[in-house]
């Protein structure tokens, strides 16, 4: 049984030929006979031989693969990865996945460090999914799901937030809450921007004045979310629905609120933004703003591919539709209990 990596080295000695003969197989090069050709193929399926990435790279300048960097595996990047792998399906591209396994939130600058080590050597490109302040150009193609705030010139992939959020506001309007709170997600995403201005938006239309005491910064992230959820819950007097910017926080705001003894929807109405599966799970399960976040993973693996096959391809963004999925977390003011 052979132990380690398997080499080159060890495919010709099994096989009976030279090292070059096996290179000659490997890349598909003319001058072997096709009895050695299959008898090499054969050692390679027996040894489970793989050439290096880094090795194929530097003679072809194409690895066939693609990187995706995530800060973490949680429920929103987990929908984006499902998106992915279906796309990388009979492209004839392989997948890799970076995770900073939360780890990478202190490390400024992570995600640079990792594509400088990538770039052209172990992917052809990368998906950046939630990415933080990269803004620039590797040697590689970069596209980004839900990028920065402050990014101009990655190629990206994003929901229409805006309107998600005017659409989630709209409707705690249309039950009758006049003080609804706001749970924001990351500051320097531009999707928790665009969610930030469409409830302040949806309020201006409607006439009610912002009330700024009534926003907190939750983060995306449920512990991040769990102090500023608790902090609105418990202003006097007490909002009486919460908008939160992703499903994690708004999951994390409903669990707040029976820690305090309150109840969903009788005491406070909330709504999400997402639909991750998480949601219709919740207790009860939750209203919340569907974002196509597998077609998100879809179309950033498309954009990516178009990008390595044409690289003076221009950069170029695709925003997909979002829709007000509604469940049990709301309720109109005035409804009995």
């Amino acid at each position: 049984m052979t132990r380690g990596r398997v080499t080159i080295g060890q495919v010709a000695e099994q096989a009976g030929v030279s090292v070059a003969t096996v290179s000659k197989v490997i890349n598909d090069r003319y001058g072997v006979a096709e009895s050695t050709s299959a008898r090499v193929r054969a050692v390679i399926d027996e040894l489970g031989y793989h050439a290096s990435l880094v090795g194929q790279s530097l003679r072809s300048r194409r690895t066939n693969v693609l990187a995706v960097l995530v800060t973490d595996i949680e429920p929103f990047s987990a929908e984006v990865l499902k998106g992915v792998a279906r796309a990388v399906h009979d492209t004839g591209y392989e997948l890799i996945v970076f995770s900073g396994c939360g780890l990478s939130r202190d490390q400024a600058g992570w995600e640079s460090r990792y594509l400088s080590r990538i770039s052209g050597t172990l992917a052809d490109g990368a998906i950046l999914v939630t990415p933080g302040s990269v803004d620039e150009v590797f040697g590689s193609p970069v596209v980004a799901v839900d990028h920065n705030a402050h990014s101009s010139t990655l190629p990206t992939v994003d929901s229409d937030n805006l309107n998600g959020a005017v659409s989630a506001t709209e409707y705690l309007i249309r039950l009758g809450h006049r003080r609804i709170a706001f749970l924001a997600g990351r500051p320097d995403l531009e999707s928790a921007r665009l969610r930030e201005r469409g409830y302040r938006q949806a309020l201006s239309t409607a006439g009610i004045a912002v009330d700024e005491s009534l926003i907190r910064v939750g983060g995306y992230e449920a512990g991040t979310a769990t102090a500023p959820a608790r902090e609105l819950l418990e202003l006097d007097p007490r909002p009486t629905a919460v908008f939160a910017a992703n499903d994690t926080t708004a999951l994390e705001t409903m669990a707040v609120a029976r820690s305090l003894g309150l109840a969903i929807p009788e005491d406070v109405s909330v709504v999400g933004f997402d639909n991750v599966p998480e949601s219709a799970l919740g207790d009860p399960p939750l209203t919340t703003v569907e974002q196509p976040i597998q077609q998100m993973g879809i179309d950033a693996v498309r954009l990516l591919i178009e990008l390595i096959e044409n690289p003076l391809a221009p950069p170029s963004r695709v925003v997909l539709p979002t829709r007000l999925v509604v469940r049990q977390s709301c309720r109109a003011i005035g409804d009995a209990a």
